[in-house]
């Protein structure tokens, strides 16, 4: 008996599989990493993760430069140095009204935003005018960042048909139309 039920389990997990694919391909025509992501599956929502993400100030740096999170998703900005920061946005996804200010605060002590807007956030210091990085929220849990290569690759996309966007610090943004069953590539090009 126990037998047959771990074959039904294997089976069912199997058959949950094959409804499942994975879009690879690389983003060219820019230099540093890119992030790709499927823009939205119809009908379909997606639970904010409770984990919280981390943008950290170290070495008069926003560590890491990009930072690719889930629409909801909580984001804790530690400072780590021995100086005060502060962080702001002037807008999410060119939207300026979307656009805060987090204010200033000493070493080792943190703030923490929602994000629940998507799009490309570029993040500054007042303090520390040469500080910048990005945060990119993805609509979806379905996303990645490339390697410096321009390669990228995500897993576990429902089979259908969706609009994934490509973006980059210095590229205006790419979106193709990918049709997932199995293995899909998707290739990009993005101008300047």
């Amino acid at each position: 008996m126990k037998s047959s039920i771990s074959a039904a389990l294997v089976v069912i997990a199997l058959a949950a599989g094959a409804h499942a694919g994975t879009i690879n391909g690389k983003v060219s025509g820019v230099k540093g990493q890119s992030v790709v992501y499927v823009d939205a599956i119809a009908g379909k929502t997606f639970p904010a993760p409770a984990q919280h993400a981390l943008m950290n100030q170290k070495g008069l740096m926003f560590v890491p430069f990009l930072l690719v999170i889930q629409q909801g998703t909580t984001v804790d900005f530690l400072n780590s140095d021995s100086v005060a920061h502060n962080v702001f946005w002037p807008s999410v996804a060119g939207d300026k009204k979307l656009g805060h200010n987090l204010g200033t605060w000493p070493q080792g002590q943190k703030r923490s935003f929602k994000f629940d807007n998507p799009g490309a956030i570029p993040l500054l210091c007042n303090v520390h005018p040469d500080m910048a990085a990005y945060i990119v929220v993805s609509p979806t849990p379905y996303f990645a960042t490339t390697d410096k290569s321009g390669t990228y690759r995500i897993e576990n996309v429902p089979n259908g048909t969706y609009s994934v966007t490509a973006w980059n610090p210095s590229g205006k943004p790419h979106t193709s139309q990918v049709t997932v069953s199995g293995d899909a590539k998707a290739d990009m090009t993005l101008s300047k």
